[in-house]
């Protein structure tokens, strides 16, 4: 199972949320760069970068991202705002590996649909949900669709890898949505990354056995409740 720290970006520093709450964000750095090689000489293998200010509409993170890229050897995953082709080719002409896209997702398949055909396994899309409906712009509206029936529609249209987050539990550090993850990869077949609450080793070991792609770690490392290097050691170096 792969590991994926994440490093949240909002006006440039390194931040996190909780329950994706703009007004409950607490920064952890004013350096994502730097906070970026610190994973990276922990082990990590794959990095997972959200620009918050890009889910708001705002796209001012393309420099420190691009940084971030040139600074590191691995490759990197990212998303918020993704809602054009340009954005898309701006990302990956950053030195992104793969580019996430949430909200245009449920709002415009089509665009999913064209980006795929034009950068293929490059495209990921991010299903934000809350009690099992899917969340857009932001996490500020919950729809009537659920994760479910999209990623089964994803699918459909080539997509392969989905990053799942169930956004009650997103920094809360109160463990993963086992069940509705699980529910994901059964019905869907598809790479699904968990992300959201994962806090503990225990944690990582459900999500493992349920048959997940990935899990993306964001708080538990920020205040050491997880330490990085032990996790790889554990999920990626032995297996």
């Amino acid at each position: 199972m792969r590991i994926y720290p994440a490093i949240d970006i909002k006006n440039g520093k390194c931040v996190r949320l909780k329950q994706g709450k703009f007004d409950e964000i607490t920064v952890y750095g004013d350096d994502p760069v730097e906070m970026a090689l610190k994973w990276v000489n922990a082990g990590a293998r794959y990095l997972h970068l959200v620009d918050l200010d890009g889910a708001l509409g705002q796209s001012i993170n393309h420099e420190v991202i691009g940084r971030i890229a040139k600074a590191i050897s691995i490759p990197i995953q990212t998303g918020g705002g993704i809602r054009s082709m340009e954005a898309i080719e701006k990302k990956l002409s950053l030195g992104v590996e793969r580019v996430i896209i949430g909200t245009a997702a449920i709002k415009n398949p089509s665009f999913v649909e064209e980006a795929v055909r034009m950068f293929g396994s490059h495209i990921a899309v991010g299903i934000d949900a809350k009690d099992g409906n899917v969340a857009i712009e932001g996490w500020e509206e919950v729809s009537t669709t659920t994760a479910v029936e999209l990623c089964l529609q994803m699918k459909e249209l080539g997509v392969s890898t989905i990053i799942y987050t169930d956004i009650a539990k997103d920094g809360m550090l109160s463990g993963p949505n086992i069940a509705s993850t699980k529910e994901l990869i059964e019905k869907t077949q598809m790479n699904i990354i968990a992300s959201g609450g994962v806090t503990t080793m225990d944690d990582l070991i459900e999500v493992e056995e349920i048959g997940a792609e990935g899990a993306i770690i964001g708080k538990a490392l920020y205040q050491a409740t997880l330490d990085l290097y032990s996790v790889i050691q554990q999920f990626e170096n032995s297996r």
